[in-house]
């Protein structure tokens, strides 16, 4: 007997290479979503640097950084809260005299940093100390 040769494929082989994607897209995913995840953290340290010059300008021209979470701050003050470049933090002023202040920044409501559990919040001070809710996040 002669067997006749078709072109195309199977359907087992379609299901076989389906199956073989999805596998490969179940592992590759998380990951990518992790790396995105750190490399957004950039947009809150961005913001908090920002802020940290916006407050030394004000103390320059007015030496007080208390003056600053006014509605219509003097000057180069800056207003609290404030979102980071991307949206995706919330810059506040929890901390603030006359000579000193800490800035925090925390994910903002329906921010995709809401799923970062590693770095939760991020904090800067007067005298450029970073801290984090974490070792690795700064």
């Amino acid at each position: 007997m002669k067997h006749s040769r078709r072109n195309g494929f199977t359907l087992v082989e379609l299901l076989i290479v389906i199956a073989i994607i999805g596998i490969i897209a179940a592992i590759a995913y998380p990951s990518y979503r992790s790396s995105v995840i750190k490399s957004d953290r950039s947009d809150a340290k961005v913001a908090l640097q920002r802020a940290a010059q916006a407050l030394e300008r004000c103390y320059a021209e007015g030496h007080n950084y208390k003056a600053t979470p006014t509605a219509t701050p003097p000057g180069n003050c800056p207003v609290f809260p404030q979102q980071s470049p991307n949206q995706y933090y919330t810059i506040s002023l929890p901390s603030v005299t006359t000579v000193s202040y800490t800035i925090e920044a925390v994910p903002s409501a329906d921010s995709p940093q809401q799923d970062d559990s590693d770095c939760t919040w991020f904090k800067l001070d007067n005298t450029g100390l970073q801290t984090a809710s974490s070792s690795d996040c700064w």
